[in-house]
């Protein structure tokens, strides 16, 4: 099993591949599928890794989402035709963003042992 940390550096490697290959405007982002392609697949990434986060780690970041973080990579996985590309345009430009700082955070408490692993 990778340890929680690997995971919330997937995590965070998956935020900066969406903020690197993110578009000026949505119109941008609507016309091209290799973008929603490439946002589709680090929001699953994201999302698995969240899965794999232990709830004792996930406690101590309640400002995150979990439950809607792994919610989006079941329907991205599973939803293929239905995915809504208005709802990844949002996690992807106002979510992630919020995610990434709050799991950047949490990444540096347990990397100073401020917090028990």
């Amino acid at each position: 099993m990778r340890d929680p940390k690997e995971r919330l550096r997937d995590i965070l490697e998956a935020v900066a591949a969406i903020q690197r290959q993110r578009p000026q405007t949505k119109e941008e982002f609507e016309q091209n599928e290799l973008v929603q392609g490439w946002f589709v697949r680090h929001l699953q990434i994201i999302g698995e890794a969240a899965r794999a986060v232990p709830q004792e780690v996930r406690a101590l970041a309640p400002d995150v989402e979990w439950a809607k973080v792994v919610g989006m990579r079941n329907v991205l996985v599973h939803g293929y035709f239905d995915v809504d590309v208005d709802i990844v345009w949002e996690a992807a430009t106002r979510d992630v963003v919020a995610l990434g700082q709050s799991i950047g955070n949490l990444l540096r408490q347990l990397e100073s042992g401020h917090a028990d692993e």
